[in-house]
């Protein structure tokens, strides 16, 4: 049970973000912070997030739910990988193509049923190419027909948090460009929010680091026979600035994660990139056009970068202020140290000190703890809370607080004399109350 409100303060001085190294040094970090310019963008709903701490950094309509369009490969992308990293699939397993892939219409790579390939060989199709019949040959391998593989695909979006998202398919297609044998019996169509569509990249790019093995390629091809290969409608990629066509939109860092066009959803991208060793990720829908929705990300990217950063706030193993120790019953000792589990960190505005980081701790016995005790045993949690300037709410992060050793249980004898000593002192006590 979570009893006991310990404490509110600001932090101390060691567990702040450290102070610039002048007067001059804070009078421009303050400076900055008051100048930031949120961007205007001309889009149905755009979002940006910082995805170690999950900090939102910028949201225009975010919660909106929108037709996603391929962005809804994500999930299926997520959901193949997810089973290759749990072993339920190899990327040299064969995959038999079915006559819903063939039937399949759209962005594709022209499969036929019973043609065989890999699940990496489609996986890359679907990446790169955003192949529909690659992706729905997948998702049968996946649970045996499309339409299991969407039960899996809405479980899933609920255990990430995702609000809106629902889908009917595992390609983002509107249901009456699906094959008719293969469509659902509902009157629902594909929906994602710009939010959710954050949430499901961020976990891409955390669950799964080496994503960009396949989100970077620029061409593949498929097929020997084929006359071209497949070619990445990503034009953002930062391999591409040697690309006559695609050099002006390239963008430093990027590396990921998928686009999206329906007549219905317009163009949609999710981006991610890294900038000195800090990643954001983008999420941009509505947009007017294949090259508008890559300006607008240009926009949303370089907000991000050009004004923020991550920076540490608490080191792991810290301890917290009025709070060195908790009690401890039936132990050699009579209490133990406690400390924080992990680090924190915030987002705040590039050159900014971070200012009136604040805490609230809570133990889960107000009685204390009853020996033996483990070193890292859990007593408790915080809560820190930072406001930054140019973001609208406040961040906050909670860790666990441990206990910083062990405590052995205290023999008899000791336990006793303890116990002896304990009640003469209440006596004591009980008497000088008296007077």
């Amino acid at each position: 049970m979570l009893l006991n409100m310990l404490c509110l303060s600001a932090l101390p001085a060691a567990m702040v973000f450290a102070a610039p190294a002048s007067t001059a040094a804070t009078t421009n970090a303050t400076s900055t912070a008051s100048s930031i310019q949120k961007p205007e963008l001309n889009l149905k709903s755009a979002v940006l997030i910082e995805p170690t701490t999950g900090q939102v950094l910028y949201a225009m309509n975010a919660d909106e739910p929108l037709p996603p369009a391929s962005m809804t490969k994500m999930m299926t992308e997520y959901i193949v990988a997810e089973q290759v990293k749990q072993g339920k699939l190899k990327w040299t397993d064969k995959v038999t193509v079915g006559r819903n892939s063939e039937e399949t219409i759209g962005s594709r790579i022209f499969l036929a049923e019973g043609d065989v390939h890999t699940v990496e060989e489609l996986y890359i199709a679907m990446a790169v190419g955003s192949a529909n019949d690659a992706t729905v040959a997948l998702a049968e391998k996946v649970s045996g027909t499309e339409q299991e593989f969407v039960k899996l695909m809405n479980k899933t979006a609920q255990e990430m948090g995702m609000k809106t998202a629902y889908f009917i398919n595992a390609t983002g297609l509107d249901k009456a460009d699906m094959p008719e044998d293969f469509r659902p019996d509902t009157d629902k169509e594909d929906v994602m929010s710009a939010m959710d569509a954050a949430i499901l990249g961020k976990h891409i790019v955390t669950d799964h680091p080496d994503y960009a093995k396949y989100t970077s390629i620029q061409s593949y091809k498929f097929r020997e026979r084929d006359k071209a290969p497949i070619i990445n409608y990503n034009w953002m990629l930062e391999s591409n600035k040697s690309i006559p066509n695609f050099k002006a939109y390239a963008y430093p860092g990027l590396d990921g994660l998928k686009t999206g066009h329906t007549q219905n959803a317009g163009n949609c991208f999710t981006s991610t990139a890294v900038r000195n060793g800090e990643r954001l990720i983008g999420v941009v829908m509505g947009a007017d056009s294949e090259a508008h929705r890559f300006t607008e990300t240009k926009k949303l990217l370089d907000y991000g970068f050009d004004n923020f950063e991550v920076k540490q706030a608490v080191a792991g193993k810290s301890k917290v202020e009025g709070l060195d120790s908790v009690p401890v019953k039936k132990g050699v000792g009579t209490s133990v140290g406690v400390v924080t589990d992990g680090d924190v960190s915030f987002i705040v505005p590039k050159g900014a000190e971070a200012k009136s980081v604040k805490f609230t701790t809570k133990l889960e016995s107000a009685d204390g703890l009853v020996a033996p005790i483990k070193k890292g045993t859990k007593v408790g949690t915080i809560t820190y809370t930072y406001k930054a300037d140019g973001i609208d709410k406040a961040q906050t992060k909670t860790v666990n607080l441990v206990t910083s050793e062990e405590v052995e249980k205290g023999g008899w004898f000791r336990l006793f004399f303890r116990a002896i000593g304990e009640m003469f002192s209440d006596l004591f006590e009980g008497i000088k109350n008296l007077f």
